[in-house]
């Protein structure tokens, strides 16, 4: 899977530009500040409908215009694939291969990719909701299912934790069960799901780890397993726990069960990551995760995804960016940095000065 060309209207700080990529590795480099951020967001919005870094699409509109338009021609193991998102203030329009699509599931597994940053530490270090968000992003590139019963389930439970603040004692308990039977099925899916990935993961990452701390450190993910067995099962052992919590529910005004409240267990050499690892055991540990990401990409799909390094280099010492730049070889890579001869070591690449949102020769 690559990108061919990628094309920014009105885009972040580009008033009009076009890239042309190639297989393999190309660099992005210019001072900060100049755009090279924006340009590979780009490129994850076509591949999934949305931003890592804002939640409103109408902040996308380069001031002063009205709509801003972004279009990627594309090619993966079926052909040739084209991607364009035109975002308004009040709305966007998404089109693949020029048909317009109804809902981003119809958008997942066209172009996938994977993206890192110096902000996927959060993945890491901050709380359980970077490392559901980590799965749900990765899950949903490669199952329509998944997404389709997670944008489902976070409905439902938002009318169910609308019902818990209902003061009408009654009507709350008659309706809880009604929520409960719809919650169950959807949530039976993702737990499945989910499991699925990380038993996939986990090996992966345990291996990208040794490699990148030549064998110094070790490496263990798993899912802090509160629901076992098959869909049937996990549907039924949620609508128990949600039926024995009912009270509990009603006090705090919110549901208290639920793969909503997943989390994964991170350990470095035996410890807790998210408590006593450094920054850089941090660093390489988010980085192996991601790793196995573009891995379990290429076991799915049967190719890998676009690669997105956005500044990563400068969070990594001069051995581990040798082993990445190892490590990435044979697969399409957009990395962004400000001086290549600090991060690249003569690595063969297409390299792309940015300044001020423009491609300068």
């Amino acid at each position: 899977m690559r990108i061919k060309k990628l094309f920014l209207q009105n885009f972040r700080n580009y008033e009009r530009e076009e890239f042309c990529f190639q297989d393999g590795l190309n660099v992005l480099f210019g001072k900060n500040a100049q755009g090279k951020t924006n340009c590979v967001e780009a490129v994850f919005y076509l591949c999934t409908g949305a931003s890592l870094r804002i939640r409103h699409d109408k902040q996308l509109i380069k001031l002063g215009a009205e709509t801003a338009q972004i279009s990627a021609e594309a090619e993966n193991r079926y052909g040739n694939v084209t991607v364009e998102a035109l975002i308004s203030e009040n709305k966007r329009e998404i089109r693949v291969n020029g048909s317009k699509i109804a809902k981003n599931a119809d958008l997942m597994g066209h172009v996938n990719s994977v993206f890192f940053s110096p902000g996927e530490l959060r993945l890491i270090q901050d709380g359980p909701d970077e490392r559901r968000r980590f799965m749900n992003i990765s899950i949903s590139q490669t199952s329509p299912a998944y997404y389709t019963a997670l944008l489902r389930y976070n409905k439902i439970l938002d009318q169910r934790n609308a019902l818990l603040k209902n003061s009408d004692y009654s009507l709350v308990m008659d309706t809880l069960p009604v929520w409960d039977e719809q919650l169950c099925k959807y949530a039976a899916t993702i737990v499945k799901k989910r499991v699925e990935f990380l038993e996939k993961l986990s090996p992966i990452a345990e291996e990208m780890h040794a490699f990148l701390t030549d064998g110094a450190e070790t490496l263990a993910v798993k899912l802090d397993k509160t629901f076992k067995g098959d869909e049937a099962e996990i549907a039924e052992t949620l609508k128990r726990r949600l039926s024995n919590n009912y009270e509990k529910d009603l006090r705090l005004g919110f549901t208290t069960v639920g793969p909503h409240r997943d989390d994964l267990d991170i350990d470095i050499s035996g410890i807790d990551a998210k408590a006593y690892a450094s920054q850089g055991q941090t660093r390489t540990g988010a980085l192996s995760l991601k790793l196995a990401e573009v891995q379990i990409f290429k076991e799915l799909s049967g190719e890998y995804p676009v690669l997105v390094l956005d500044d990563v280099m400068s969070e990594l010492d001069l051995r581990r960016r040798k082993k990445l730049l190892q490590r990435v070889h044979g697969m399409q890579t957009i990395l962004t940095c400000t001086h290549t001869e600090r991060v690249l070591y003569g690595a063969d690449c297409n390299k792309i000065r940015i300044e001020n949102g423009r491609i300068k020769e």
